[in-house]
């Protein structure tokens, strides 16, 4: 199992964390999302390591952006 954890911004509220739970999670090997709306972190668990470039675009269909 591989974890990675990525700061998203421009997240203000629920229905955010859910556009983004939700566009990580179409991923092949993702497990579980954890997005925390506060600290904008988000916590990727997965069978196998994912690429960051993967997360990026799934972050960037939801309408956010990781922090570089």
């Amino acid at each position: 199992m591989a974890t990675s954890t990525y700061t998203v911004t421009g997240m203000t509220c629920g229905h955010c964390v859910g556009s983004v739970q939700k566009e990580i999670g179409k991923i092949d090997g993702v497990t579980s999302v954890d997005v925390d709306l506060a600290s904008g972190l988000v916590k990727v668990e997965s069978a196998a390591p994912i690429a960051d470039a993967a997360v990026v675009a799934a972050v960037d269909e939801a309408g956010y952006e990781v922090a570089s």
